[in-house]
C-alpha cells in the first residue's frame, strides 16, 4: 500500500468524533505525520493541544497538526500597485495545485540567498497537504522553493525540494537558504525539517548547482539528528544556516526538544564536493556535533537559534531566546527573565569531524520584554515570538541581533544591539530602535530578518510593519545599510508596494504569513567579506488572498 493510501486509512481511523470536524480540519495526504508521537503530544496548539507545553515552529506544527484554516474574516478588495520598489513573487499560484485539481493556500516562512547573479527563494508549502506521493515537481513535500537567474527580476517555481523517497520521509518547512561561490561554480544550500515515519524530525539539506541557466539539486542529505536515547525519536526544531565561504563549511543551528531543549550545533564539510555535503550528527544518528547551550535545569525553554560567521577568524556566533514564550511560564520561569543570548564559538572547537571537543562557551544576554503574549490582528498563531537574528561585522569589530521587543510600545518596536567580537562587550549603552514611526508607523513592529552585511560591513534590518496598532494591514519595511555601531535610530524604507490586510486572506498553514522574514546581502566569491551591496528581502505577501512568497532587492 502506498504513502497516501495509508495516510487515508489512518485517517478513517480515527473515529467518528473526527468525521464531525473533517470541514474544518480537512483530511490531507502529509497531514499530521508525527501526531501519536511524545513530541506532538505535548506540542502547543491554542485549539487541537491547549495543555501542550512544548512551543514549536511552524513546520513543528505542520507535522503534528496538519493544515490549520485560517480565522481572518472575507476577502476585500486589493490595493492599486504604486510606484516603489519593484516586488516579485516568488512562486507560481499555478503550482499550487494538487493532482487532483485542488487548490492550495498558503506559502510562507521564507528565506532568501544570493550569489551573483543567482537567488533562490524557499517556503513552507501547503499544497504537499494535500498532494500524495510521488506527485510532479515534488508537490508533495512541505518545502518549496524558486529559482532566479536574472538577480531576483523573475522567478521559475521549482516546486517541493527533490525527494525520491517520499513514500518514507517528506520535507517539512523551516526551510533556510545559503549561498556559496567555489571555483567559480555556483552553489546553494536549503535545511529544513525533515521527518521521517522511522524517527520523528530530522534536518536535512539539500545541495543545488547552477547549471548554465537552470539549477540542480541533489537528495535529502541529514545533517542532524537527536542522539540515539531511551526513545529514540529524534524531536528537532528551527534550523537555519550560516556558511563559512573561506573554509568551506556549512553550520546549522537548532533546538533539540528530545535532549530537553538544548540549543545545538550541526556542521558540514563542503570542501571535498560541494554537491555532497559531509555532515556531522548525520544519518549516522550519532551525538550532538556541539551543545551550544544545553536544558535550562528549570525548564524554561530554549528557542529560536540563528547561526552566523565571522569569515576572517572561522569563529562561528549562535543566538537564541531563553525562556520563552514567557506568557506560558510555569514554576521558578515566572520569575526567570526572558532573554536573547549570544553565545560565541571558537574556531578551535569547530573542527571535523565531530563532535566537538569544547561544551562550555562565552555567553551574554539582552533581556526582552517579550510579545508572546500579544494577539496581533491578523496574525493566526499565537504566541507570538521574539526570536533574534544575528550578523558578524568583521568591518566594525561587532556581532549584532535584532528583535522585536514590547519596552517602548506595547505593539512593539525592533531593537538593535551590538558587541565586540570575541569578548561580547556591548556596544552600545542601551539597544538602540530601529523602525522610525514617521516612516512605519505607530502600530505593530515584528518578525525581523537579517543575515550578513554588505561589503562596508553594514547591516540590513528587514520586519513586518504596521502604520496604526488597531489594524492588520502590514508591509514590509527595512533599514539600509545600517552602522552596527549606531546608537540612533536609522532612516528606514518601504520594501513593499502593496500592502496586505492579513484579517482578509485564506491559508491553510499556521502562522499564516510565518513565523520569520529573511534577508541576504548577495555572496561574492573573489575575496572578504564575500558579499557585495545588493540586499535581497524575503518576506510572505497575501496581496492575492493567497499567502506568496515575494522578492525585492535594493542597491546601496
Amino acid at each position: 500500500m502506498n504513502t497516501f493510501a495509508k495516510r487515508i486509512l489512518g485517517l478513517f481511523l480515527i473515529g467518528a468524533m473526527a468525521l464531525l470536524v473533517v470541514t474544518l480540519v480537512p483530511a490531507t495526504a502529509n497531514a499530521q505525520m508525527g501526531k501519536k508521537t511524545r513530541f506532538c503530544r505535548n506540542l502547543f496548539n491554542p485549539d487541537l493541544n491547549p495543555k501542550g507545553r512544548i512551543f514549536a515552529s511552524q513546520g513543528a506544527q505542520m507535522y503534528c497538526f496538519g493544515s490549520q484554516r485560517n480565522f481572518g474574516s472575507l476577502h476585500r478588495p486589493l490595493a492599486a500597485i504604486v510606484p516603489g520598489i519593484k516586488n516579485v513573487d516568488a512562486a507560481n499560484p499555478g503550482e499550487d495545485i494538487t493532482p487532483n485539481g485542488t487548490q492550495a493556500y498558503g506559502q510562507s516562512e521564507t528565506s532568501i540567498a544570493a550569489a551573483d547573479q543567482y537567488v533562490v527563494e524557499a517556503w513552507n508549502d501547503a499544497t504537499g497537504f494535500t498532494s500524495p506521493c510521488p506527485s510532479p515537481n515534488n508537490k508533495e513535500e512541505l518545502t518549496g522553493f524558486g529559482f532566479s537567474n536574472n538577480a531576483g527580476a523573475s522567478f521559475t517555481d521549482l516546486g517541493g525540494l527533490p525527494n525520491n523517497n517520499c513514500a518514507n520521509s517528506l520535507y517539512e518547512g523551516d526551510p533556510s537558504v545559503e549561498a556559496w561561490e567555489f571555483q567559480g561554480q555556483h552553489y546553494f544550500y536549503i535545511s529544513s525539517l525533515f521527518a521521517t515515519f522511522a524517527g520523528g524530525l530530522e534536518i536535512a539539506v539539500t545541495a543545488c548547482q547552477v547549471t548554465g541557466s537552470s539549477l540542480q539539486c541533489g537528495q535529502p542529505t541529514v545533517v542532524a539528528t537527536s542522539p540515539t536515547g531511551a526513545s529514540g525519536f529524534s524531536s528537532l526544531d528551527k534550523d537555519f544556516m550560516a556558511i563559512d565561504p573561506v573554509r568551506g563549511r556549512l553550520y546549522i543551528s537548532y533546538t533539540d526538544f528530545a535532549a530537553g531543549d538544548s540549543i545545538a550545533l550541526a556542521a558540514c564539510d563542503l570542501t571535498n564536493n560541494p554537491m555532497q555535503p559531509v555532515c556531522s550528527n548525520g544519518s549516522g544518528n550519532g551525538p550532538i556535533y556541539l551543545v551550544v547551550a544545553p536544558p535550562d535545569p528549570n525548564g524554561c525553554e530554549n528557542e529560536g537559534a540563528y547561526p552566523a560567521v565571522d569569515v576572517s577568524t572561522g569563529d562561528v556566533y549562535v543566538a537564541y531566546e531563553h525562556n520563552w514564550p514567557s506568557v506560558f511560564a510555569f514554576g521558578a520561569c515566572l520569575t526567570d527573565p526572558t532573554k536573547e543570548v549570544v553565545s560565541f564559538i571558537p574556531a578551535s572547537c569547530l573542527s571535523l569531524p565531530g563532535p566537538s571537543p569544547c561544551s562550555t562557551f562565552t555567553h551574554t544576554a539582552e533581556l526582552v520584554t517579550s510579545l508572546s503574549g500579544a494577539f496581533i490582528p491578523g496574525y493566526n498563531r499565537f504566541p507570538m515570538n521574539d526570536f533574534p537574528r544575528i550578523a558578524v561585522s568583521d568591518s566594525h569589530g561587532t556581532v549584532s541581533i535584532v528583535w522585536n521587543d514590547a519596552r517602548v510600545k506595547p505593539s512593539g518596536d525592533i531593537l538593535l544591539q551590538s558587541f565586540s567580537l570575541g569578548s561580547l562587550f556591548p556596544v552600545q549603552f542601551a539597544p538602540v530602535v530601529v523602525d522610525k514611526a514617521a516612516t512605519s508607523g505607530q502600530g505593530w513592529q515584528f518578525l525581523p530578518g537579517m543575515r550578513n552585511t554588505d561589503d562596508d560591513g553594514n547591516l540590513y534590518i528587514s520586519w513586518y510593519g504596521r502604520a496604526k496598532p488597531d489594524t492588520a494591514i502590514t508591509n514590509v519595511y527595512e533599514a539600509v545599510g545600517v552602522s552596527p555601531r549606531t546608537t540612533a535610530t536609522p532612516s528606514n524604507i518601504k520594501i513593499t508596494n502593496v500592502a496586505s490586510d492579513w484579517n482578509a486572506i485564506s491559508s491553510d498553514i499556521v502562522p499564516n504569513f510565518g513565523d520569520y522574514t529573511d534577508n541576504y546581502v548577495v555572496a561574492r566569491g573573489f575575496g572578504p567579506p564575500f558579499t557585495g551591496e545588493i540586499d535581497y528581502t524575503a518576506w510572505s505577501d497575501g496581496r492575492l488572498g493567497d499567502p506568496q512568497p515575494f522578492e525585492a532587492h535594493i542597491t546601496h
